[in-house]
């Protein structure tokens, strides 16, 4: 089923799993990556970048499986957001994070604009081109895709613990996020945040507002506690489970 497709020869900052998949849900991995390319010095050692600064752990693998039972097709930034924050606007103090989670990055102060923009088209720019060019092949088809976006968060932020097992981000349009908070609250046990532990508010639902917008796309942003997907095993359960939600939604609404 799967063909996976590289875009650009510069570090492959962009990948797409099964571009030709039937499913209207189209999956996104903005943070799927913690790797940083030869000539970027971030002065961090390697267990900073195994941290959830440098990408957003068990996220590829959850959406990896969620393509694969749904027949969807996955687009993922290769490229860690130390470098450039693909789901940022181009105007956010955060693209480029000079400090994350109390951590300072020694190799982003004090860039000039030309190093920043450079760091855009290496990575941000063929991110979104490539989501705005299958979005175009799927509508010219008569086929309107579902944005799906897929991350991880910490169980404790600055301190404070984070009761949720999952949230589900979502802007007004909720025609895809209600039937996912739905189906995930009626899982025994389960702890759902509704824009928890974010909202669009703290500026993460860039990369779905930009390519929904236009289009009257449905989106949802979902972020699973990164305690919950630490090995393989974990990883396909929680595909699992979300496609199996999506495949029944999108029987209905999609």
């Amino acid at each position: 089923m799967a063909d996976t497709t590289v875009i650009a020869d510069v570090d492959n900052p962009v990948r797409i799993t099964n571009r030709h998949g039937k499913s209207p849900v189209l999956l996104l991995c903005d943070h799927a990556s913690n790797h940083v390319p030869a000539g970027f010095a971030l002065g961090l050692t390697p267990d900073d970048l195994q941290r959830h600064i440098a990408w957003d752990p068990g996220a590829l693998g959850v959406a990896r499986e969620m393509s694969r039972r749904l027949d969807a097709s996955l687009i993922e930034s290769c490229i860690s957001r130390l470098i450039v924050d693909c789901n940022r606007p181009l105007d956010a103090p955060d693209l480029v994070p000079g400090l994350s989670e109390l951590t300072a990055i020694p190799g982003n102060s004090n860039l000039s604009e030309d190093e920043i923009a450079e760091r855009v088209a290496l990575s941000h720019a063929p991110y979104h081109a490539a989501i705005d060019a299958l979005i175009a092949t799927r509508i010219a088809t008569d086929i309107s895709p579902a944005l799906v976006a897929i991350h991880t968060f910490t169980p404790v932020y600055r301190g404070k613990e984070r009761p949720w097992h999952v949230g589900i981000i979502h802007g007004d349009d909720t025609r895809l996020a209600a039937p996912v908070i739905s189906g995930l609250q009626a899982i025994s046990g389960l702890c759902v945040g509704i824009n928890q532990p974010y909202s669009p508010a703290d500026r993460v639902y860039y990369t779905l507002e930009r390519h929904a917008r236009a289009n009257g796309l449905q989106t949802v942003m979902i972020e699973i506690r990164n305690d919950l997907v630490t090995t393989g095993q974990e990883e396909k359960h929680w595909g699992e489970r979300l496609a199996r939600i999506l495949g029944e939604i999108q029987g209905k609404i999609l």
